[in-house]
């Protein structure tokens, strides 16, 4: 019975921190290859729904948090020291704001979704991809621009905000390039 618990808190770990190595979309992969939480399997499931690449799904959640569970913007400090309030409510892997995750959840039935759970947060991003196809027009293998549509906001993104924002535009750029990277490599996994 101990040996169960053991290896039940071993399994449960090693889903709650990030994989080791994360430019490499196999090494990725292989990390979370388990029966009960398969990325793999995961992301393709959602490319088949959604459309969207699976490098680009990847590519996605390592320019938002770096495939930390619990990532959080950072604080803002008050009086340039003391730390205060978030930047924003984005949290998980996702980075989701809260409205938008609700949103989400409202539109899809999918209630008991979490922002710190993998496969709840790639099925949003997949869905937040095709609803950018379908609002802004942008193609489902478009990096770029559904990194600034993810980032902006399909209306922020309609009104151009991203145009002003060096720091975005910069993401966005760093997103397209690990979809690529991703891209080849996943030619090449073992299955």
């Amino acid at each position: 019975m101990r040996i169960v618990f053991v290896v039940a808190l071993l399994l449960l770990a090693g889903c709650a921190s990030a994989p080791r190595e994360t430019r490499n979309a196999c090494a990725i992969f292989e990390q979370r290859d388990g029966w009960f939480n398969n990325w793999r399997r995961t992301a393709k499931s959602v490319e088949r729904e959604f459309g969207v690449p699976v490098p680009i799904l990847m590519a996605t959640i390592y320019t938002e948090s770096g495939f930390r569970p619990y990532a959080r913007p950072p604080r803002t400090k008050l009086l340039g020291f003391i730390p205060w309030k978030r930047q924003s409510s984005a949290y998980g892997y996702s980075q989701a704001l809260d409205g938008t995750w609700e949103r989400y959840q409202r539109e899809t039935g999918r209630w008991a979704a979490r922002r710190t759970k993998f496969s709840d947060a790639i099925h949003f991003i997949g869905w937040y991809h095709a609803q950018t196809h379908e609002k802004n027009g942008i193609a489902r293998n478009d990096a770029y621009n559904l990194y600034l549509a993810y980032y902006s906001g399909h209306a922020g993104y309609s009104r151009g905000s991203w145009r002003s924002d060096a720091g975005v535009q910069k993401a966005a750029r760093r997103t397209t390039s690990i979809a690529i990277s991703y891209s080849r490599q996943l030619r090449n996994c073992p299955d």
